[in-house]
């Protein structure tokens, strides 16, 4: 298959940062990969974004603070390629790894496989780690019987919630290649007969119609659509429902939460300017 071509955006700051810019330019949501390349013996690092369009350097320096430069990238598969050498990630009870790390998956975990590809979410982002963190925190109170995983992404999330409830989870996503990305990696962790990968806009999708209400929905997405879905969102979940709300920065907890003031505050999981915030529907 032919990849689709790709322009990188990138900024040179220092390691400190390096993160703001980072999380101003997956906020934009318009961004295939963020990447950070940090000099390892110096102060400074450089922000790459990769896009599948030709991104408005205006604009991109704009909402990152600083004067970013654009250019083409050749014909590769950049985003396999960037995300090969990361590591694989430990968040609770979960190990995330590449197919490059599957001869390091320790004893004692609940090992997910995920390839790279056009999708979000190989568990290096705080946002994924953090919903996995608190999957597997909410498993050693209460099971599920039905799950939703909303903008699913690879299918990290849902691989993880059927692996810890060994039920079956629908998982959406508004991108049709996101769904596929998210049925293979279902397949290569032998989840697939748990998952069923559905492409909608929101909760607008007559499957997911007929699997509702959610006694446990994960949502990690972007404070925006968070916002713009809130009455949908909370309209699907059953009563004492568990909600997992995550892609927030810390400073918009207050504005996600005053969408969903019906629903009782759990707690939030911080992991630097991220959060992953847990409600949950009242019984009656």
């Amino acid at each position: 298959m032919t990849n689709p071509p790709l322009w990188k955006a990138s900024v040179a700051v220092t390691k400190p940062e390096a993160a703001d810019v980072s999380a101003a330019l997956e906020l934009d949501g318009s961004a295939q990969a963020v990447l950070i390349v940090e000099e390892p013996f110096g102060e400074g690092a450089v922000v790459e974004a990769l896009y599948t369009d030709a991104p408005d350097v205006q604009y991109l320096s704009r909402i990152a603070g600083r004067d970013m430069t654009v250019e083409p990238l050749p014909d590769q598969d950049w985003i396999r390629l960037s995300q090969e050498g990361l590591p694989p990630v430990r968040a609770g009870r979960f190990f995330v790894y590449g197919a490059h790390d599957a001869g390091q998956v320790p004893h004692g975990v609940i090992p997910i496989r995920i390839e790279a590809g056009l999708a979000f979410g190989t568990g290096h982002h705080e946002t994924t780690a953090l919903c996995l963190e608190v999957l597997s925190d909410i498993a050693r109170e209460r099971s599920f019987r039905k799950v939703l995983d909303l903008g699913t992404g690879t299918g990290l999330l849902a691989i993880g919630a059927a692996k810890l409830w060994k039920r079956r989870v629908m998982a959406s996503d508004i991108d049709p290649v996101a769904v596929e990305v998210a049925r293979d990696n279902a397949r290569a962790n032998d989840a697939a007969p748990w998952i069923a990968a559905v492409t909608a806009d929101g909760l607008a999708n007559p499957i997911l119609a007929r699997g509702a209400p959610y006694d446990l929905l994960i949502a990690n997405i972007l404070a925006g659509p968070l916002t713009r879905l809130a009455p949908e969102i909370i309209k699907n979940l059953a009563p004492g429902a568990v909600l997992l709300l995550s892609g927030l920065l810390r400073n918009q907890e207050k504005l996600v939460t005053s969408f969903y003031r019906d629903l009782r505050y759990v707690g939030a999981r911080r992991a630097g300017p991220w959060s992953a915030l847990v409600l949950e529907k009242p019984s009656r």
